[in-house]
């Protein structure tokens, strides 16, 4: 899955842009959580937005 994929899903449902890389993962997240996305995609989605720099607000923690 491409970047620009996960903005289009973010866009289609929140109908706006995520203002950062960490927005984008905060939301695939809480789509995790919500049992909407299985772990294999979470952990792929995880893996390409962290490696574009986006961190987790559980990190800071």
């Amino acid at each position: 899955m491409l970047i620009h994929e996960l903005i289009t899903i973010y866009e289609a449902e929140r109908k706006e842009s995520p203002k950062t890389l960490n927005d984008l993962l905060d939301y695939f997240q809480r789509k995790y959580i919500a049992e909407e996305i299985d772990i294999k995609s979470y952990r792929e989605i995880f893996n390409l937005l962290h490696q574009e720099g986006a961190t987790s607000a559980h990190e800071l923690i």
